[in-house]
């Protein structure tokens, strides 16, 4: 009975230190978005950078290189909350975002929740669930939650919105929704 009670805690204890190294290093998910949904934060790089990305042309991009977003809705404040954020998650930094390249000005507007949210030439930045690093997919998207419409632009350097293509991806929205 004590060899199996042995070789039982030694795979307890290293199942328990393997948790705990894979929290200490921010593992445990395969989108490195955080419990949250929000990327993590940028500890030394910069927080927005200019990135050429095929058909879009040079975009924002955050520090994993997924391109960001702004909506024609939102003044100044952030308005997509609740079901919006399954879909776009907010850029958030803790103190002042860091810009590379930038041909505008970065800031922060507090959202709903507290959280610091980066805005560039005044609009509030997103990442879009859909995209990889590289990807521009939620390009000319109409949708709606809470009983608000959106209507998404990718973010180009030069701080226009949307596509330099001439195609916008479709702009069908988020189906059902």
């Amino acid at each position: 009975m004590k060899r199996l009670l042995i070789p039982g805690a030694v795979v307890v204890v290293a199942l328990i230190v393997g948790i705990a190294i894979a929290l200490a290093s921010g593992g445990g998910g395969g989108n490195d978005k955080g419990a949250t949904g929000a990327p993590p934060s940028n500890s030394g790089g910069a927080t927005v950078s200019a990135k050429q990305i095929d058909g879009s042309g040079t975009v924002l991009v955050d520090s994993a290189g997924e391109a960001l977003y702004a909506n024609d809705q939102e003044k100044g404040m952030a308005l997509c909350d609740g079901a919006c954020l399954s879909f776009w998650t907010p850029l958030t930094v803790k103190g002042q975002p860091k810009g590379d390249s930038l041909n505008g000005k970065l800031g922060v507007v507090k959202r709903p929740d507290g959280a610091s949210q980066v805005t560039f030439n005044g609009k509030l930045l997103y990442t879009f669930y859909e995209d990889s690093p590289g990807e521009v997919g939620g390009d000319g998207f109409d949708d709606a939650f809470g009983g608000m419409k959106f209507t998404w632009h990718v973010v180009h350097a030069n701080g226009s919105t949307g596509s330099q293509s001439g195609g916008d991806n479709g702009g069908s929205g988020i189906p059902g929704y």
